[in-house]
C-alpha cells in the first residue's frame, strides 16, 4: 500500500482519521482528509500503544494494525480461513482461551491453526457443535468461564516452563540469525553482523542458522516461517533502527508480551547499553520460538560477536537462577 505522511490530503487521510477518532485518538484539530499536526500526533500516540515504531508513517504495518484494532470480540463471526483472519477480537479470544487452559499459541491476534484446535477443544468440553466458529453461542459460553476462573494463559505458562528448562550454555541449540535487509545498506551491515554471530555461536556449540543467503532479500513475514520450519530453538534478528529508536526489540502487544522475549532481550540490552523494547514486527509476532531484534545503528562483526556472548551469558545466568538454594 501507499506510504502516507504529514502534508498528504485525500480520502484515504479521512478513513485513517476516521479510524484514529473511533479508537480514541481525536485529530479534530485538522481539516477531514489533511494530514496535518494533530493527524500526525495521534498516528503517533496509536502506533506508540500498540508497540509499533512511532514514526507517525501510516504504512502497510500501521495501517494493518488500525484496522485489526477497530475489532472487538462479537463484532463478526471468528473462524478459520485462507488468509487468516486478523484482529484485535481474535487476540482476545486466544487470550480468553489460553486463560481457561485451551492452548491457542501466542497472543497474536492470528486466528490460525493453533487458534482452530484450542477453540475445538473448548467446543468438545463444552459439549457444543465443534464447528470451529467463535459465534454467539460460543462467545457467551467463553464468556461465563473466563469470569469464573481467572488464571495465567497457557502461552504465559509454557514460556515460563521454557524458561526453567533452558540449558546453562548454547552447545547443541538452533538459533536462526536474521539479517534484516529492508534496503540495500541495511542487507549488508545486518549480513556482517549476522555472519560474525554465527561464527561465535558456532565456535561456542550452537547450530547457526541464517535466514537468507547474501545475495537474497526474503521478505520478513517469509523468514518468519523459515524459522517455524527449521524449529529453531532461538531467533536473533539484526536490523538498522531506521525511523525507531535503537534497542533490543522482543514481542509485546496491548493483550500480551512474551516472558522469554522480554527476559533474554532485557540481558542482551543491558550488556550492550540499548534498552529492551516491545516490538509487534513479524519476526516476533508471527515464530514459535522466542525471538528478539537488535535495532542497533552500528551492525559490525563486533557487534555481532557480542551479541553471540551475551546469549551465551544469558543462559549461565538463566541456569544459575533457577538452581534451588541449597545447590548454590
Amino acid at each position: 500500500m501507499a506510504l502516507y505522511r504529514q502534508g498528504d490530503t485525500g480520502e484515504a487521510i479521512r478513513d485513517i482519521q476516521e479510524r484514529l477518532a473511533g479508537l480514541g485518538y481525536g485529530c479534530e484539530a485538522d481539516a477531514p482528509g489533511e494530514f496535518g499536526p494533530a493527524t500526525l500526533a495521534a498516528v503517533c500516540a496509536f502506533q506508540d500503544s500498540r508497540s509499533l515504531t512511532p514514526d507517525g508513517l501510516v504504512g502497510s504495518e500501521t495501517w494493518r494494525t488500525l484496522v485489526d484494532a477497530g475489532f472487538r470480540l462479537g463484532d463478526r463471526i471468528l473462524y478459520y480461513r485462507l488468509p487468516m483472519l486478523h484482529g484485535e477480537d481474535v487476540a482476545e479470544l486466544q487470550r480468553e482461551l489460553n486463560a481457561l487452559g485451551f492452548d491457542a499459541g501466542n497472543v497474536d491476534g492470528i486466528f490460525g491453526a493453533e487458534t482452530l484446535r484450542a477453540l475445538l477443544d473448548f467446543q468438545q468440553n463444552r459439549r457444543l457443535a465443534e464447528d470451529g466458529i467463535a459465534g454467539p453461542l460460543v462467545l457467551s459460553e467463553l464468556g461465563l468461564m473466563v469470569r469464573a476462573t481467572r488464571k495465567m494463559g497457557r502461552d504465559t505458562v509454557r514460556e515460563r516452563v521454557w524458561l526453567r528448562s533452558l540449558p546453562p550454555t548454547v552447545a547443541g541449540q538452533r538459533i536462526m540469525l536474521d539479517p534484516f535487509c529492508r534496503d540495500d545498506l541495511e542487507a549488508e551491515l545486518s549480513w556482517d553482523a549476522a555472519g560474525a554471530a554465527s561464527q561465535t555461536l558456532r565456535d561456542l556449540g550452537a547450530i547457526p542458522v541464517l535466514s537468507r543467503s547474501r545475495d537474497t532479500r526474503p521478505t520478513e513475514r517469509n523468514r518468519a516461517r523459515q524459522a517455524n520450519q527449521i524449529a529453531a530453538d532461538l531467533i536473533v534478528g539484526f536490523a538498522l533502527p531506521q525511523t525507531d529508536s535503537p534497542g533490543i526489540f522482543y514481542f509485546a502487544s496491548t493483550h500480551s508480551r512474551s516472558e522469554a522475549g522480554h527476559d533474554v532481550a532485557g540481558f542482551v540490552a543491558r550488556r550492550l547499553g540499548l534498552e529492551a523494547v516491545g516490538r509487534t514486527m513479524p519476526i516476533l509476532r508471527e515464530t514459535r520460538a522466542t525471538a528478539i531484534v537488535v535495532a542497533a545503528p552500528r551492525l559490525d562483526p563486533p557487534l555481532g560477536r557480542a551479541v553471540a556472548r551475551g546469549l551465551e551469558a544469558w543462559l549461565s545466568a538463566a541456569a544459575e537462577r533457577d538452581q534451588p538454594d541449597s545447590d548454590r
